[in-house]
């Protein structure tokens, strides 16, 4: 009987050891699994973090000044096939963007007239950047933004609420203002009013702020700058059209302290249209650089015209060839690929 007894204690005691060393390597294969699963999920957002603004540059999580370079998509209301996630995975991926940028059309048929409609694409772009760990910038797209302030309120207020508590976001409220409002009596309090409404739902993210004469007098905004740290201003540029006055206005503002933002630029004419310019494509490429001033290119289209980065008809999955891209797509991507390359080098690591 004793040694009945002591013969099931002893096969108990193996049971019992057999169950527990199962479970520590479960418990290890586990870990291990979670641990390989984070290590590949990791993103530019995550290597990046939460943006802010100092001085002049925006800056990441530690305070290290960044570049971001990517893509702006065109008007929403005329070019939705491609405010889909396959494009914005196909301009990480392949492009190698860091950022996009969601250009929602106000006026000419756009929020203003159907705004549940427009607002619903900017969230689809919104989602799919945040899904794939890149920035997006969040544009109104609009002109005349400052006739209906209560609309901007309300969309912003929208999506602050929605989307405020994400890093991957940057707001941009008002795409290029005219050359008739004043920046100090007109533009200015638009953006205050507008960045009220943000700031009650999303007190971190960076806000980008058009400025006068389709959002080229920086130094305007720079004399008279927005009480707000996280703010940088708009400056756009149409390579062809805009050149070293333009670069020479960038500069008085950067030497006043302030944040500039390329939320769009061309290669080309400022219609959009005509030839492209590579000469003056880089040279600008160059001044960014040196100032680490973020940009996005205008645009992702197949519209025949010069500033579109690929031909008519194609794909909104992106699978994009070379002969898919016009000559001024292929020359962004060249440099969108050169440039990044590093960074998502690091984000690899």
């Amino acid at each position: 009987m004793k040694t009945s007894r002591v013969l099931v204690l002893i096969l108990s005691i193996f049971t019992l050891t057999a169950i527990a060393v199962s479970c520590a390597s479960q418990t290890t294969m586990s870990t291990s699994k979670s641990e390989e699963k984070e290590k590949k999920e990791k993103t530019l957002v995550d290597h990046y973090g939460q943006l802010s603004i100092e001085g002049t540059h925006v800056v990441d999580k530690n305070g290290n000044p960044i570049q971001l370079r990517g893509m702006s998509l065109f008007w929403s209301q005329w070019m939705a096939q491609y405010w889909t996630p396959a494009t914005i995975k196909w301009l990480r991926d392949d492009w190698k963007c860091t950022v996009v940028r969601a250009a929602m059309g106000v006026e000419k048929g756009g929020y203003l007239t159907n705004p549940e409609f427009e607002r619903q694409k900017v969230e689809t772009v919104v989602d799919a950047a945040i899904d794939l760990g890149i920035y997006v910038i969040v544009d109104y797209h609009a002109h005349e933004a400052e006739k209906d302030v209560e609309a901007a309120k309300e969309f912003f207020d929208y999506m602050s609420k929605k989307y405020g508590k994400y890093p991957n976001v940057i707001w941009e409220p008002y795409n290029e203002p005219l050359d008739t409002p004043e920046w100090s009596t007109v533009i200015k309090p638009y953006h205050e009013e507008v960045i009220k409404v943000i700031r009650a739902n999303d007190p971190d993210n960076i806000i980008v702020c058009g400025t006068r004469i389709w959002s080229q007098r920086v130094d305007e905004a720079a004399d008279d700058p927005i009480a707000d740290e996280n703010v940088a201003y708009t400056l756009h540029y149409y390579a062809k059209s805009h050149r070293q006055s333009l670069r020479d206005i960038a500069q008085k503002a950067i030497d006043k302290g302030v944040c500039l933002f390329v939320t769009e630029y061309g290669t080309c004419h400022y219609s959009g249209d005509g030839k492209i310019d590579p000469e003056q494509s880089k040279i600008w490429w160059e001044f960014l650089d040196e100032h680490k001033i973020s940009w996005c290119n205008w645009s992702v289209a197949d519209k025949v015209e010069a500033a579109s980065i690929i031909k008519p008809g194609t794909s909104p999955s992106g699978g994009w060839t070379e002969e898919d891209l016009t000559p001024s797509g292929k020359l962004v991507r060249e440099e969108c690929v050169t440039k990044n390359a590093p960074v998502w080098a690091a984000v690899k690591k």
